[in-house]
């Protein structure tokens, strides 16, 4: 089994989360084929349009993800999800973080620093004095 796979075990949780295909127009996406695409594209950090032709037309697959993240779809996977590793006890809420490992991000790196620093400074001289 490939990595971008989901187990059988898996898509029992998360097949029945997925909207119902149309019943008219176009061939429905295999559902399952839709997912496994996500999780690869998600998995290498590629570009939608790198996704393998094995998972079929890229465009279609974007547009499908889109759709269910707008009805929210997705928080409803993360949330079953979530609820079934909870109750198995795999969940681990500890979390790490500082400054060492969190940046800011590039577009936030020259934006104006409003501290109060100067400003504030003046004020305490001219009260003091």
């Amino acid at each position: 089994m490939s990595r971008d796979v989901i187990s059988d075990e898996l898509w029992a949780v998360i097949g029945p989360l997925l909207p119902e295909a149309k019943t008219t127009g176009r061939p429905p996406v295999d559902r399952r084929t839709v997912e496994e695409a996500t999780a690869w594209r998600f998995r290498t950090g590629a570009p939608w349009r790198d996704l393998p032709e094995r998972f079929g037309n890229w465009n279609t697959i974007y547009k499908n993800v889109n759709r269910w993240a707008a009805q929210g779809m997705w928080e409803q996977v993360l949330e079953r999800t979530r609820s079934m590793a909870q109750q198995a006890g795999e969940l681990d809420w500890v979390a790490s973080i500082d400054s060492t490992i969190v940046r800011v991000h590039q577009h936030g790196a020259t934006l104006p620093r409003l501290t109060g620093g100067l400003d504030e400074l003046q004020e305490n001289r001219g009260r003091a004095g």
